[in-house]
């Protein structure tokens, strides 16, 4: 107020024109009018008297406000006004109609906007927008932490703080964390749903990885797994826009009330497990949602009972369970690789990109959307996972032979065909190496039947003669006709390299 009782000075003292003190301290015409105007109003005189020696009287005297025509009429509780706006559909001008309704001589219209207007200014320029009920929910994390000391070695980790807040109450959840990794991003949203009881209809998080792949003001990429817990819950996710925190100004209060509230009053105590430490900041958070906000006379709970339970979606019969995505080429034997694990799909599919969504229990593949396979996780490296129908029909039908399939085929024929054919493939080293051979053997019952077939196997077991071409000279020599009781009087077979007795001579 200096410039004031300076320029009364320089007008009732020293009797200067405005324009002259305008020009004395730097002040417009128009403001000098005004200010002449008021002290003439005042009729005041030089020296001010006593009871003017201080600013604030001056100022009292010269800026009083004046006297409006609405003084004296009914005003509205503008925070019932505010609390009303936060419901579907609810506008100020039905707001204002019912008001003149019980007040026929109260302000019109554009008046009730105005001083609306006055009364919400403190509440900041987002909260102004009168977030409807069950609208949205804002997340992010906090900024300071809170230090938790492993008792055994005494290394000192730092949690953060999970906040989601909604929009219209106000009601907040916290949650520490130690990190903020996907699994702990939707775990996190998960228990937030649930201890809203309810879920709302668009999600504003802020730009962390976890939740968006690539942050853009106009169309940014949600993350894959983030994308699905949001289908899962029926709900939408609006990134905040990069750089704008007005955009989630409602959570960046939460977290200051809770890093004020939970870190700030928790700043002496040591915690040892994280039990322990989520305990205490539930404590907080209670007394959070239960203090009760100044301008509203409710608390975070009263006003979210009185106007949002109800306006959440209800939550879905089953919790969501985090995935992880990947995205393989399939190989040439039509599987895909996850975690050194192999996993079969149709084998129309080779050499194409597909989608994986995995779980704790199971591995699904998508193609262009739609499911093309699903197997149960397995944690067995370098293993394979085949579906018959995913393979050619050529595949298929050699899949259908099995060692035991082949020996109990054998077994038909007689007990020392089925020794044989075991013996064969027991000796290679994959059983599937065997396989031709067995096959051959069995096929020579079609020429020499069944009970000549099972004599030849059992003399060449006795001879260690374990092939199927050892089985074949035994039957086209006749040898298994011989007695085998004694396999070394079993006369020789005739062959150019056996030189017999009548050499010697």
């Amino acid at each position: 107020m200096r410039n004031v009782r300076e320029i009364a000075r320089l007008y009732l003292l020293l009797r200067l024109s405005g324009r002259a003190i305008g020009r004395s301290l730097d002040l417009s015409p128009s403001t000098m009018s005004d200010y002449l105007g008021r002290i003439r109003a005042a009729a005041l005189t030089w020296p001010l008297p006593p009871e003017l020696d201080s600013d604030d009287a001056l100022e009292r005297l010269l800026f009083a406000p004046a006297s409006t025509p609405h003084a004296t009429r009914p005003m509205p509780d503008y925070a019932v006004v505010h609390r009303e706006l936060m419901d579907r559909h609810v506008t100020k001008m039905l707001l204002w109609q019912e008001y003149k309704a019980e007040h026929n001589d109260g302000v019109g219209y554009s008046q009730f906007c105005i001083h609306y207007a006055t009364w919400a200014k403190p509440l900041g320029a987002t909260m102004r927008q009168a977030h409807r009920a069950g609208g949205y929910a804002f997340i992010d994390f906090s900024g300071d932490t809170i230090d938790l000391i492993d008792p055994i070695t005494g290394e000192i980790a730092r949690a953060k703080l999970f906040v989601a807040t909604l929009g219209a109450s106000n009601l907040t959840y916290v949650e520490p964390v130690l990190s903020e990794d996907l699994p702990t991003w939707t775990g996190c949203h998960v228990r937030a749903f649930e201890f809203f009881g309810g879920v709302p209809e668009i999600l504003v998080p802020d730009n962390l990885k976890s939740g968006v792949q690539r942050p853009d003001r106009y169309d940014p990429d949600i993350n894959p797994t983030y994308a699905e817990l949001a289908l899962h819950y029926n709900t939408a996710v609006m990134p905040a826009r990069p750089r704008r925190p007005r955009d989630k100004a409602k959570v960046e209060q939460a977290v200051l009330l809770a890093e004020r509230w939970i870190i700030a009053v928790l700043r002496h105590r040591r915690f040892y497990s994280m039990d322990e430490l989520r305990e205490a900041v539930r404590d907080l958070n209670t007394k959070l949602n239960d203090r009760v906000m100044r301008k509203f006379g409710l608390s975070r709970r009263a006003l979210f009972e009185q106007i949002e339970r109800a306006a959440l979606k209800p939550l879905p019969e089953h919790r969501f369970e985090h995935t992880t995505w990947a995205r393989p080429k399939v190989g040439p034997d039509y599987h895909v690789e996850y975690e050194k694990h192999y996993y079969s799909v149709p084998y129309t599919l080779l050499g194409k990109r597909v989608d994986v969504r995995v779980t704790t229990a199971t591995i699904e593949v998508l193609h262009r959307g739609l499911r093309v396979a699903s197997h149960r996780r397995s944690m067995r490296a370098h293993a394979h996972t085949t579906l018959p129908e995913h393979m050619p029909q050529s595949h298929r039908e050699h899949a259908k032979w099995t060692p035991e399939r082949i020996t109990g085929w054998a077994k038909t024929l007689g007990p020392n065909v089925a020794a044989l054919a075991s013996e064969i493939m027991r000796r290679r080293v994959h059983p599937e190496q065997g396989y031709r051979s067995c096959l051959g053997l069995i096929r020579l019952a079609e020429h020499y039947g069944a009970e000549r077939l099972d004599a030849a196997c059992g003399h060449a077991i006795k001879i260690c003669a374990t092939s199927r071409k050892s089985v074949e000279s035994i039957l086209k020599n006749g040898l298994d006709k011989t007695s085998a009781a004694d396999p070394a009087k079993a006369p020789l077979p005739t062959h150019e390299n056996v030189r017999g007795p009548t050499y010697y001579h």
